[in-house]
């Protein structure tokens, strides 16, 4: 029976219309997830079930009575986390309790309050103010005083995408754990297709044009284990089919490259009877780690982060670094960055030790800090005109819109900074680095404040602008899929403090690659499987096993 319809409804702000003709029925008892790129309406489509925003055309029924406005029926839950600050934990559940229940007497109010702050979990914490809380312990909080309204429908807004991958990984279990004891209605907005698969009955996609998608029914037995998932003929399948329509309907390929990069060579390049010379040691050895350590002095004496760090790359290579929070991944890309001292050991790229920062080596951070007044264009030709002082004014030009139009920017290349979405501030960032021409290419979890689905697109260009490079160049992580992806070797990282590789899976996957082509690839799940092992192995805070006399 349908506990909430959409019939015919449109919604326009303005002259444009964000969602388009929308026919929708949710199943009472059902979880459903709608799915898809940033723009395509999502939020507006849950704000609209909320009453939050009333429909431009058509119209919503809740039990067959039309939608006008909010009601206690359609608990919201938003990304933010909306907590008063001045609250303890009960306090902000009470709140919610207090508006909806006014003739509940105190007890069964407090009662009422203390039930759904226990079921989050958060009992130990109950009289803290949020402040003193971690950004997940506060969505629970969101949880808790959502639930406690005892809606017949729960409306979930992304709730998990600002937490870090291991903490939305649990939340998302709680959730669904929650929703199975409640028997409640749930309709989940995400950006996550493994999320999606863990925890819908029903997937249904959003089209870029406003419309809906496929429907995908998720019939995969509950509950659902990822990492058991991962060697489960259905969940790949199913994985497969929601990631290629996803793509068909969102991903457009990067604009196709009408300019040859000009012959001229950048300031960090060899004397070629060097090169020539030192070829073949290099070519083998180009970028070497030798017992790197990083130790921070601290109050209570030296803190070791990362320790005998030991990796030899290749000239070409690409290699994922990943592990979990706290390893020491970044602290690693900084100190090949030069950007931060090493403690003990040695970096040596092409043969010469790292000694400070140097435009051979290129790096992409999470936030691509662009210069907010400059266009595109002009944010890319800052490190080009330091790092080709011999080309003509009009060459370096050419470099800068080569590498511009192989991100798919080549109508936005004077646009200024300020106006660009996140992923097109990504891409400059991206073609900046390649336009460097390093000889070493760093990139710090360059997509990690991008949705899922931007990521997907922004991968797709990087190994394509890579591929036309074969720059060296090191990845670090938190994401499997990303990591398998892009590398030909994925470095493993134990927790730290002390962190240091705790194993390398060489991954054999033909290039050049494609999301879809890989996700139908025999070997794709066993790579994935021997990472996500890794993982768990070491989820709960694990450290490495002391080396004993005979292995060392």
């Amino acid at each position: 029976m349908a506990i909430l319809t959409f019939e015919n409804v449109s919604k326009s702000f303005g002259d444009s219309a964000v969602l388009k003709d929308i026919d929708l029925s949710v199943e009472q008892g059902e979880f459903l997830v709608l799915l898809g790129f940033s723009g395509t309406g999502k939020t507006t489509l849950i704000n609209l079930m909320a009453g939050l925003q009333t429909p431009t055309t058509g119209e919503i029924r809740f039990r067959d009575r039309p939608v006008t406005g909010p009601g206690p029926e359609r608990g919201v839950i938003f990304q933010s986390y909306s907590l008063m600050p001045w609250l303890t934990v009960t306090g902000n559940v009470r709140l919610a309790v207090d508006t909806v229940f006014p003739r509940m007497s105190a007890a069964e109010r407090a009662a009422k309050v203390a039930h759904y702050v226990d079921m989050v979990g958060l009992s130990h914490a109950a009289q803290r103010r949020p402040a003193e809380l971690s950004g997940g312990m506060r969505q629970r909080v969101n949880v808790a005083r959502a639930l406690a309204m005892k809606p017949e429908v729960l409306l979930l807004d992304e709730p998990l995408s600002a937490l870090d991958a291991l903490t939305r990984a649990n939340l998302a279990d709680e959730i669904e754990a929650i929703w199975q004891a409640e028997k409640q209605t749930c309709v989940l907005i995400t950006n996550d297709v493994d999320e999606a698969i863990v925890l819908a009955d029903r997937i249904i996609a959003l089209n870029p044009d406003g419309t809906l998608g496929r429907a995908f029914r998720v019939s995969i037995p509950r509950p659902r284990d990822r990492t058991a998932m991962n060697n489960d003929a259905q969940f790949k399948r199913l994985r497969a089919d929601v990631t290629g329509y996803l793509m068909d309907a969102g991903i457009t390929a990067a604009a196709p490259g009408r300019r040859d990069l000009p012959n001229v060579t950048p300031i960090h390049d060899m004397p070629r009877a060097q090169k020539t010379a030192n070829e073949g040691l290099i070519d083998e050895r180009f970028l070497d780690f030798s017992q790197l350590h990083k130790v921070y002095p601290t109050p209570k004496g030296p803190l070791t982060v990362v320790e005998d760090f030991d990796l030899k790359v290749n000239r070409g290579e690409f290699i994922s670094l990943i592990g979990h929070s706290g390893c020491g991944k970044s602290t690693v890309l900084t100190m090949a960055a030069g950007l931060n001292d090493i403690s003990k050991g040695a970096i040596k790229l092409d043969g010469r030790h790292i000694v400070g920062a140097d435009p051979e080596r290129a790096v992409v951070f999470q936030s691509p800090s662009l210069f907010p007044w400059l266009s595109a264009k002009e944010n890319v030709a800052v490190g080009v005109d330091k790092v080709y002082p011999n080309a003509t004014r009009a060459e370096r030009q050419e470099v800068v819109e080569y590498y511009l139009e192989k991100v798919g920017l080549s109508d936005a290349m004077d646009r200024s900074a300020a106006d660009l979405s996140n992923g097109m501030k990504q891409r400059v960032g991206i073609a900046r680095a390649f336009a460097l021409s390093p000889k070493l290419l760093l990139l710090d979890e360059p997509f990690g404040m991008l949705d899922s689905l931007t990521r997907w697109e922004l991968q797709e260009v990087l190994m394509e602008v890579w591929d036309r490079t074969k720059v060296t160049a090191i990845c670090v992580t938190h994401d499997v899929d990303e990591a398998i992806l892009l590398a030909d070797r994925v470095v493993m990282m134990t927790n730290g403090p002390q962190a240091t590789i705790g194993k390398i899976v060489d991954v054999g996957l033909p290039r050049p690659r494609s999301r879809k082509a890989l996700l139908e690839h025999p070997d794709y799940y066993r790579y994935r499987q021997e990472v996500l092992d890794f993982l768990e192995e070491y989820e709960h805070g694990a450290k490495p096993k002391p080396k004993t006399a005979d292995a060392a």
